[in-house]
């Protein structure tokens, strides 16, 4: 069985309102939450990510910078 998305979930919403049967309802509401928390909960760990990736590259640079400069005042002692 495939992964169920959020439209389906709203399909089911809207399925439920032109039945006039709302009795699924606020269990279709809880998931529908839950679902966007998660989807979220990821946009938020894919920034976090980005951004320890950038300082990585800036700490890559700054090091590599440290070592060359090490290397110059190594030379002139």
């Amino acid at each position: 069985m495939p992964n169920r998305v959020v439209c389906s979930v709203l399909e089911e919403m809207r399925q439920c309102h032109r039945t006039r049967s709302y009795g699924a309802l606020p269990g279709l509401i809880e998931e529908v939450q839950s679902m966007v928390n998660r989807m979220e909960a990821a946009l938020w760990d894919q920034k976090d990510h980005e951004r320890l990736l950038d300082d990585i590259r800036e700490l890559k640079k700054k090091a590599k910078k440290l070592r060359k400069k090490e290397g110059d005042s190594d030379a002139n002692i």
